[in-house]
């Protein structure tokens, strides 16, 4: 399982304190088909603990996901700034879905180097 974040959600993760320990636990989760909202389309919502509080009053991460293959992280949230993501931008997910989730190897290279990516090494 390869898995991702993108540059907007970089700078989610740097202002909220994100580590990317949170985001591997969360994609382990859902390859082991714990996903707290599929959105369809290889969108899904997940739970992100804030640090010393759990998930409950963390954050939501929206996912492009592949189960066993691929996960990018394109958007996260507080759960106390917004309820939920707007249909329209769920429709913009699930396209961006269907683009980034077919990336092969070449293409996931060339969008590492230009920083469009970044590759998160999770182990366990």
């Amino acid at each position: 399982m390869r898995v991702f974040k993108t540059k907007p959600f970089i700078r989610f993760a740097v202002r909220e304190d994100l580590e990317d320990d949170a985001l591997c636990e969360a994609v382990q989760r859902a390859d082991k088909g714990l996903i707290d909202a599929n959105l369809g389309g290889g969108v899904i919502k997940q739970r992100l603990a804030r640090e010393g509080q759990g998930k409950a009053g963390g954050f939501r991460s929206i996912i492009l996901f592949r189960q066993a293959e691929k996960a990018f992280f394109v958007y996260g949230f507080a759960k106390n700034d917004r309820a939920n993501i707007k249909r329209e931008e769920l429709r913009a997910f699930r396209e961006l879905a269907e683009q980034m989730l077919g990336y092969d190897d070449n293409a996931l290279a060339i969008a590492m180097r230009n920083g469009t990516i970044t590759e998160i090494r999770c182990y366990g």
